[in-house]
């Protein structure tokens, strides 16, 4: 019976071998070559996917990467401070618009290189590429300190030279921490881009308190000096896992996956009005009859609430899918934008709006690098994310300006009201809102129950 049973399995074998043989000759040369290329990943993406510790030494990589976090997103959120303060001393005699230029150069310039940041961290290695990042962000706020009665050389310094910091630093914290975890990849984001909430809230009420005692100029040279010695030691610790160095510089095959091109999408409208609040609720304030420092408050409470909003969504990226999550991030923020900001002409009002669209923008930064992450594995997530984070270039290069010229336009309309300010507000809430019809389209495609975890 045994042999019976034995013989008829060898049979069942033979007959479905040329049933592969014909399996495998209708698949496309495409399917081939992506077959062939994920053979030539599949060490080190094993050791990516399969082996990371979800803890260990990842622990001391995401504190690093939040230290890092911390310095580059915290110029970003206090450059409001110092871009009313230009405004009112220097660079009195400056339109509105073209400082705001300055303080969108920087995120537009990190993102248009991220694919090359991505390739050269992967040639030397993370820790060369955040001391790279680190020595290009200090000295490049140095020299701003020189530069705070000369336009070209703010754009120089402020803009082209830190966006080019920013790149290899915002590289690095979004992809290292795949590396070393799985399980708890969102909770690892959320804990990177916290620190990117603590350097804004902290380095907007530093700043203020720099300009009152030592003047902007000053302000910007002890920035840098502070980038470097907190940044440094930060890079020295970062270490590798495993480095594919034939990862392609481009896959534009993702874009064949509906849901990765509709959160491409999504991200870049995105982009367009995620720094319009930051940068214009200390004027805004000051617009409605509030203090300097009211203002420094509130972006400071604005950039609390953005932290809160990075740590939080987190852990519930990985409870209930960072799709999910990212749905409900960009719903919050666009309903907070059209329904209250437009209203928010006194303290109470705009301090609504600030918790609200804080924590709603402050979770974006976490999910957005978590949803590419989870569509295509450890491995293909650098490149996945460079490519979704160039599509950032324009709108963070002329997201601002745009408002910046907008309220440029109707400044002299309403003198100590919110009147100058609704253009802009409109026009941020409206790109909010198709942001959020794209990333909805993204989660529906990936699924279409409403309460699925995805």
């Amino acid at each position: 019976m045994a042999t019976t049973m034995e013989t008829q399995t060898e049979l069942q074998t033979l007959r479905a071998i040329p049933d592969e043989i014909q399996q495998n000759q209708s698949r496309s040369s495409a399917d081939r070559e992506r077959d062939h290329n994920d053979a030539d990943t599949a060490p080190e993406d094993a050791v990516s996917a399969n082996t990371a510790p979800d803890g260990g030494y990842g622990w001391i990589i995401i504190a690093s990467c939040a230290l890092l976090t911390f310095n580059f997103s915290g110029f970003t959120g206090c450059w409001g401070v110092l871009q009313a303060h230009l405004l009112e001393t220097s660079m009195s005699n400056i339109p509105t618009s073209t400082i705001v230029w300055i303080g969108s150069i920087g995120p537009a310039v990190s993102v248009l290189f991220g694919l090359v940041s991505v390739r050269l961290t992967r040639l030397f290695g993370s820790r060369q590429g955040a001391i790279l990042g680190v020595l290009l962000l200090g000295f490049a706020q140095i020299l701003s300190g020189f530069a705070t009665k000369n336009v070209g050389a703010l754009f120089a310094a402020s803009g082209a030279m830190t966006g080019l910091g920013f790149s290899f630093l915002y590289t690095i914290s979004n992809t290292l921490a795949a590396q070393y975890f799985i399980a708890r990849l969102g909770t690892a984001n959320g804990l990177i881009k916290l620190g990117g909430g603590v350097g804004a809230t902290v380095l907007a009420l530093a700043s203020e308190a720099m300009i009152q005692h030592f003047g902007i100029a000053w302000t910007f040279r002890l920035l840098g000096f502070m980038t470097l010695a907190t940044g440094l030691p930060a890079a020295a610790l970062l270490k590798d896992r495993s480095r594919p160095r034939n990862v392609p510089f481009l896959e534009l095959s993702m874009f064949r996956n509906l849901s990765y091109t509709a959160a491409f999408i999504g991200g870049a409208l995105a982009t367009f009005t995620l720094f319009v609040p930051a940068f214009f609720l200390p004027s805004m304030a000051r617009s409605v009859g509030l203090s300097s420092k009211t203002g420094a408050a509130l972006l400071a409470g604005y950039n609390v609430c953005n932290a809160f909003g990075r740590f939080a969504s987190g852990p519930i990226c990985d409870r209930i899918g960072p799709h999910n999550t990212v749905v409900i991030g960009m719903i919050l923020s666009a309903v907070s934008m059209l329904a209250i900001w437009p209203f928010s002409s006194n303290l109470t009002l705009l301090s609504v709006f600030a918790v609200l669209n804080g924590i709603a923008n402050g979770s974006f930064f976490v999910t957005m690098p978590t949803v590419v992450a989870t569509m295509f594995g450890p491995a293909r997530a650098a490149v996945a994310m460079s490519q979704a984070i160039t599509g950032w270039t324009m709108g963070y290069l002329v997201g601002p300006p745009i408002a910046g010229y907008l309220i440029q336009g109707t400044k002299m309309d309403g003198v100590g009201t919110l009147q100058p300010y609704r253009a802009a507000i409109f026009y941020a809430g409206g790109t909010t809102a198709a942001s959020a019809v794209f990333v909805m389209l993204a989660r529906f495609s990936m699924e279409r129950k409403v309460l699925k975890r995805v």
